[in-house]
C-alpha cells in the first residue's frame, strides 16, 4: 500500500509556463466549478523560464482581453528592427526586413522578461481559485487501465545511496479526470506519455534548438526601448542551423542571446562558446561596453514545427505548448502559440468533463481549425529548408517561400534524421578553436552558472542517468570525444584522466536543466529526470 497521500482534481496541469498558465486560466473561465491544479518544478513560478523574448500579444488578447488595464510586465513595444547576415569582421544588414523576411517582422510585438509574464499570469490564474504549487516536481505518470490519472510529485529527502534521509517526505499524488503535460521542450514525464501510447507513430523526428541567454545592464545613453535585431551566418558554417538576439528592454535593460540547432554536425562545436564569440563581433559588441552582465541561463526549444508535432491526446489527458511543438520557428517565437494551444486544450476538457469522454479528442480538432495551425503550416517548410540545404540555401528559401508562395508551397519538406544522429566522428570533423574569455565581455561556464543561482541538495541522487557507463566509453569518448562536455552549457560533463582511463564525471549541481544532453547524447544513453523539488536554476526578475 502507498504512503503517498492524494489529492483530487478535475484537472492537473504539469508546468507553469505560458501553456499551463493559459490552460488553467481558460478553464476557471468557461469552467468556474472545476478543480484545477498547477505544479511547477522550479521554486517559483517563472524560476525556470528561458526565453528571448519578443512576444506576439495574439493569444493573450484572446485570453484576457483587458490585460492592458491589469498592471501586466509587458510594456516595451517594439520600435525598430535590424536583421544582419555576418562574415567574420562586417554585417550586413537586410533591407526591407519587412518584405524579405515577413516572419521575422515584430511590428504590435513587445520584449519581454517572460518569466514576469508567467509570475503576472499566475497571480492572474490564482485570483481565479487555480490552485498552484511551485517546488514540486512531477516525477511519475499515474496510468490505471491504460488511462492516465493524474501525477505523483518524487520522494524529498532521499540520499544517493537510495536511502531515507533525516527529512525524509514521501511524494503525493494529483490525481485528476484529466491531465495536461506542459513541461516545454523534452519534459520527462510527456517523454513517458509519449512512449506509452506510442504518440510519435507517423510524424518527422523532433529537431531541436539550444537557446544560450544573458541579460545585460546597459549606460542609460546606450538605451534604446523595443530595439530587436537578429543575426544569421557567422560564426556557424553552413551546414549548422542558427543565430544570435539582442533585445533593448525594460529599465537600461539587453536580452542576449544565441540559438543553435542541435542538428549539428561537427563534434567538438560548443554552443556556450558560439555565443561568447558572437558577442566580440563588431555589430554586437558596442552594446555590451560599459555594461555588466546579470543573468545566465539556457533552456533547449523545440524547432521540428507541423511536421514533428506528436499526436496531441491520450485516454486521460493533453500535451500543451512547446511539450508537442508548438514553436514557430521562423518567428522564433513560441509564446503566443503556446498560450493558443493551452486554451484550446481547456475548451476541449471542459467538453470532455461534461460528456465524461475518455479523452479531450476535440482538441486536435480544436487546433486543425484555428489560426494556430494555419501559423505553423504556412511556417512548415522554413527549418527543414536549413536542415536540407545549409544556412545560405536555405536563408534564400525562407525567402522565395514567404515572398513568393507565401507559405503556400504545394509540398511539404520533411526531418530526416533525429538530432542524436548528425553528430559527425572526431576524426572527421574540424576543431574549432574558441577565444579565451576576457572577463569583461565573454565569460568562462562556471562564473555564468553562478549567475543563474543554480542549486541542487548535495546529498540527493544525480537526476542525469548515464544508462551504460562502457557504451560511454566506446561511443562517446573513442568516437566523438565526449561531445557533452561541449554541447552542455553549465559545465556539468567533464573527462577525468583523459590520456590514461577516461572516465566521465558528471557534476549535477550544475544543471541549469536545458535538456540538452537528453537530446544530443549520440547513443541516447543519458537520460535527464527530475531532481527534488525546487532544484535548478532560480531566474530572477529580468530572465
Amino acid at each position: 500500500m502507498s504512503e503517498r497521500e492524494a489529492m483530487d482534481f478535475d484537472v492537473v496541469i504539469v508546468g507553469g509556463g505560458p501553456a499551463g498558465l493559459a490552460a488553467a486560466i481558460r478553464m476557471r473561465q468557461l469552467a468556474p466549478e472545476a478543480t484545477v491544479c498547477l505544479i511547477e518544478k522550479g521554486s517559483e513560478i517563472g524560476a525556470h523560464i528561458v526565453s528571448g523574448a519578443v512576444i506576439e500579444p495574439r493569444a493573450l488578447e484572446e485570453l484576457l482581453p483587458d490585460w492592458r488595464d491589469l498592471d501586466s510586465p509587458i510594456q516595451t513595444a517594439v520600435s525598430e528592427e535590424e536583421m544582419y547576415f555576418l562574415t567574420e569582421t562586417k554585417g550586413h544588414r537586410i533591407p526591407a526586413l519587412d518584405r524579405v523576411m515577413p516572419h521575422l517582422a515584430n511590428h504590435g510585438n513587445y520584449v519581454v522578461s517572460l518569466g514576469e509574464v508567467c509570475r503576472w499570469l499566475a497571480t492572474r490564474a490564482e485570483e481565479m481559485g487555480v490552485e498552484i504549487y511551485p517546488g514540486f516536481a512531477g516525477a511519475e505518470v499515474l496510468i490505471e487501465n491504460n488511462r492516465v490519472v493524474g501525477v505523483a510529485t518524487g520522494d524529498m529527502g532521499i540520499t544517493r545511496e537510495g536511502e531515507h534521509g533525516p527529512n525524509y517526505a514521501p511524494g503525493m499524488e494529483l490525481r485528476a479526470k484529466y491531465t495536461l503535460f506542459a513541461e516545454g521542450c523534452r519534459g520527462s514525464l510527456t517523454k513517458r506519455v509519449m512512449a506509452h501510447y506510442d504518440l510519435r507513430k507517423g510524424v518527422d523526428p523532433q529537431t531541436y534548438g539550444l537557446g544560450v541567454k544573458e541579460v545585460w545592464e546597459i549606460p542609460p545613453e546606450k538605451h534604446r526601448p523595443g530595439l530587436v535585431m537578429h543575426s544569421f551566418g557567422w560564426p556557424l558554417d553552413d551546414r549548422t542551423y542558427g543565430g544570435a538576439w539582442l533585445y533593448h528592454f525594460g529599465e537600461n535593460l539587453v536580452s542576449y542571446g544565441f540559438v543553435t540547432g542541435l542538428d549539428y554536425e561537427n563534434t567538438w562545436l560548443s554552443p556556450f562558446d558560439e555565443m561568447q564569440r558572437t558577442k566580440l563581433h563588431p555589430v554586437f559588441r558596442p552594446h555590451f561596453e560599459g555594461g555588466r552582465r546579470l543573468i545566465y541561463g539556457a533552456r533547449a526549444l523545440s524547432e521540428g514545427g507541423l511536421q514533428s508535432i506528436p499526436r496531441l491526446t491520450f485516454p486521460g489527458g493533453a500535451l500543451i505548448g512547446d511539450s508537442a511543438g508548438f514553436l514557430n520557428t521562423p518567428k522564433i517565437k513560441g509564446t503566443h502559440t503556446a498560450m493558443k494551444s493551452g486554451m484550446l486544450a481547456a475548451e476541449a476538457v471542459v467538453e470532455a468533463l461534461a460528456t465524461d469522454r475518455v479523452e479531450p479528442g476535440s482538441f486536435t480538432q480544436r487546433v486543425r481549425t484555428s489560426w494556430l495551425y494555419e501559423e505553423l503550416k504556412s511556417a512548415r517548410n522554413v527549418r527543414p529548408a536549413f536542415a536540407r540545404w545549409g544556412m545560405k540555401a536555405g536563408a534564400l528559401y525562407a525567402g522565395f517561400d514567404a515572398m513568393v508562395l507565401r507559405g503556400k508551397a504545394p509540398w511539404t519538406l520533411h526531418f530526416r534524421h533525429s538530432d542524436n544522429e548528425t553528430l559527425q566522428p572526431a576524426s572527421l570533423s574540424e576543431p574549432i578553436s574558441y577565444p579565451k574569455p576576457d572577463g569583461t565581455v565573454t565569460f568562462d561556464k562556471l562564473s555564468s552558472v553562478f549567475l543563474s543561482n543554480t542549486n541542487h541538495a548535495e546529498d540527493q541522487p544525480v537526476h542525469l542517468h548515464v544508462e551504460n557507463m562502457p557504451l560511454w566509453k566506446t561511443v562517446n569518448w573513442d568516437v566523438f570525444r565526449s561531445p557533452e562536455s561541449r554541447y552542455c552549457p553549465a559545465g556539468v560533463y567533464e573527462v577525468a584522466s583523459q590520456e590514461t582511463d577516461p572516465r566521465l564525471v558528471i557534476n549535477a549541481q550544475n544543471c541549469v536543466h536545458c535538456k540538452t544532453c537528453d537530446i544530443k547524447d549520440p547513443a541516447q544513453n543519458i537520460d535527464w529526470v527530475t531532481p527534488e523539488g525546487g532544484g535548478g536554476p532560480n531566474y530572477p526578475a529580468g530572465m
